[in-house]
């Protein structure tokens, strides 16, 4: 049913200037509270698809639905109110390192706004223990191992409990045995009914949790 589809894509392409296609006619729906896979190697399309999911970029043609709203039929500052419900796990990290873990992880709730400095500690506190961070709260981004950035970089995006929770390639940096524990994070956040979507273009690695996987070869569906 409709209402079960918390995204829907539908006859979706999205070409760069240049003529450049990056993903070509894709159609598909994913369910609330669904957990899956995008997986292709670098230019299959992943990382466009979650930034049109994310608004951040508008399909060519077709259409993109989140939650019943077709992004490509509102406004630009509607779309950065939609985001608001959306997680984003950033393939770059993108961590702050002028400012320490507490700073970088309560960054989602200062744009947003309207917390308390006791309520922005108290969501900062249990997202860091969520990921096992707590002890890091004071720590600066450069003392921590590349697994604990990732773990920081899922704290602030889960900091605001969203509906949606994306991550770009979030275990390409990471050796398999941190690679494995960044999933079993995902998977303890799916549980509690948000969802998810992740890109890798190690398949190896996804066998073994029995989800979805979308698999992409230059912007459209392969086998």
């Amino acid at each position: 049913m409709l209402e079960n589809k918390i995204i829907k894509f539908q006859q979706v392409t999205k070409k760069y200037t240049g003529d450049i296609t990056a993903i070509n006619n894709l159609s598909f729906d994913i369910e609330k509270g669904e957990l899956v896979f995008l997986a292709g190697h670098s230019g299959a399309g992943k990382s466009t698809i979650l930034k049109l999911i994310a608004g951040t970029e508008v399909a060519s043609s077709g259409s993109v639905v989140i939650n019943n709203i077709d992004l490509g039929k509102i406004s630009q500052n509607n779309r950065t109110f939609i985001r608001q419900h959306i997680g984003f796990v950033f393939q770059d990290h993108k961590i702050l390192f002028d400012r320490n873990v507490f700073d970088n992880v309560r960054l989602p709730l200062d744009i947003i706004g309207g917390f308390t400095e006791k309520e922005i500690h108290e969501k900062v506190s249990n997202a860091l223990e969520s990921v096992g961070l707590e002890h890091k709260i004071k720590s600066r981004p450069e003392q921590l191992s590349g697994g604990e950035q990732q773990r920081l970089c899922i704290a602030r995006a889960v900091i605001h409990k969203p509906k949606i929770l994306i991550a770009d390639e979030p275990t390409a940096n990471l050796d398999r045995a941190n690679a494995l524990k960044i999933l079993e994070l995902f998977k303890q956040f799916h549980k509690s009914g948000v969802t998810i979507i992740i890109s890798a273009h190690d398949e190896s690695i996804l066998n073994d949790y029995g989800k979805r996987i979308i698999r992409l070869s230059k912007g459209q569906f392969r086998g």
